[in-house]
């Protein structure tokens, strides 16, 4: 069943539009840099200002980048969708019929929106990874640390850093499949999922609500910078992570005890 609903999803044109705009956004911004010389050192996102030096940062600025607007509203998409799609196209009740089960239809859909997830951040370091190779020199990677590593375990921290990102929407993801489960109308679960992802930014931002911060499913999100670090340095890493699990447990049985009790009619 697992296997059937991926397939089904990524052969879907929304998705597959969806990771050629997220491989893209990478793709432009190495062009970007390349026609115009880049900004000064410390200006710009994160790592910008050395993809002119060494073309596999691209996939870092591209992570860095999309992580701020473009993965978040990708996944909301899928996520809103995950239960909301099937009901307001009247699929839901067919699907129900299945000698499955709610908790392991609902199960299969969370699972394909965490495969979204991850693809979808592996779209970012690729389309990074292969316009930063053609437009600029490669080489041994520079560490934040200042020490260096070889081109294959660079290229390897980036593909670690890509499922690191990927693996920090799984908390947003949760939030979306419940909310998903609350409403017929996908396009209003995706924009409270959106919402939600907004507020939790901006709450990051401001220092009068401190106490809260290390709750934020979004406060840690840019912690896989830390894999460009030697050793690596996993605190925050580890923390994001922990608390993507906490919020897949509270929202995940949140979404199971909505979508087992609910009155199918579509």
């Amino acid at each position: 069943m697992l296997l059937a609903e991926l397939g089904t999803q990524f052969r879907r044109r929304r998705v597959k539009a969806l990771l050629l705009i997220l491989a893209a956004v990478p793709a432009l911004l190495a062009t970007l840099v390349r026609f115009t010389g880049g900004p000064n050192a410390g200006n710009g996102p994160t790592f910008l200002d050395q993809v002119t030096h060494n073309g596999v940062f691209a996939a870092l600025v591209g992570l860095t980048v999309c992580l701020t607007v473009f993965l978040p509203l990708t996944v909301a998409i899928v996520a809103g969708d995950s239960i909301a799609g099937e009901a307001s196209l009247g699929t839901l009740r067919y699907l129900l019929v299945r000698p499955a089960g709610r908790s392991r239809l609902l199960l299969v859909k969370a699972g394909t929106v965490a495969a979204f997830c991850l693809a979808a951040a592996l779209a970012v370091a690729a389309g990074g990874l292969i316009m930063g190779a053609i437009l600029f020199p490669i080489g041994p990677v520079t560490t934040i640390s200042g020490t260096t590593l070889p081109l294959l375990t660079g290229i390897e921290r980036i593909v670690l850093a890509a499922l690191v990102v990927g693996a920090s929407l799984f908390g947003m993801a949760a939030i979306g499949v419940f909310i998903s489960t609350l409403t017929d109308v996908p396009v209003g679960a995706m924009a409270a999922t959106l919402g939600i992802v907004v507020l939790s930014a901006v709450l990051g931002g401001v220092s009068q609500v401190q106490a809260i911060h290390p709750w934020l499913f979004t406060q840690n999100w840019s912690a896989f910078g830390d894999l460009v670090r030697d050793p690596i340095r996993w605190t925050g890493i580890v923390h994001d992570l922990r608390l993507q699990v906490a919020y897949i447990a509270v929202f995940g049985a949140a979404a199971w005890a909505r979508f087992t009790t609910k009155d199918v009619l579509a």
